[in-house]
């Protein structure tokens, strides 16, 4: 076999397997990104998608926000406007979660046989807090 026959061969065995790693670790530690909607049809449609790690996104229901502090535990609920579910989240909360105005949040991890989603991360957005001010005696 010739030289350059076994260089080609041996690049071509490369490429293959450095494809074969990063198709498995995209599946491995890719995650869904849900809204809660979407969740509940997967879950009806897959018993055994309640163990998958995800991200939903949703909107937090004005009034569900519970706090234990001494357990460092935030309970609350998110909807779509269609399905609802239960959040329990242990950490820290941004600044931006609070009951005082409607939050989207992402929240990340996996929801139970119960359909309470335990929560490992979450992400609050307030798009009110860091939208510029408009004044309409600064118009030129």
């Amino acid at each position: 076999m010739k030289a350059g026959t076994k260089f080609l061969l041996g690049a071509v065995l490369i490429v293959i397997a450095v494809g074969y790693l990063m198709v498995e670790g995209v599946r491995q530690t890719g995650t869904y990104f849900l809204t809660p909607t979407e969740l509940a049809t997967r879950v009806s449609e897959d018993p055994g998608f309640r163990n998958v790690g995800i991200k939903m996104g949703a909107k937090v229901v004005r009034g569900s926000i519970h706090r234990n502090p001494d357990a460092r535990q935030i309970d609350f609920q998110v909807t779509d406007g269609t399905h609802t579910y239960p959040v329990t989240y242990r950490g820290l909360a941004p600044d931006t979660f609070n009951d005082e105005q409607e939050i989207e949040v992402v929240v990340e991890g996996r929801l139970d046989g119960d359909n309470v989603f335990h929560a490992t991360t979450l992400l609050a957005k307030c798009g009110s807090r860091y939208e510029a001010t408009y004044d309409e005696d600064s118009k030129a």
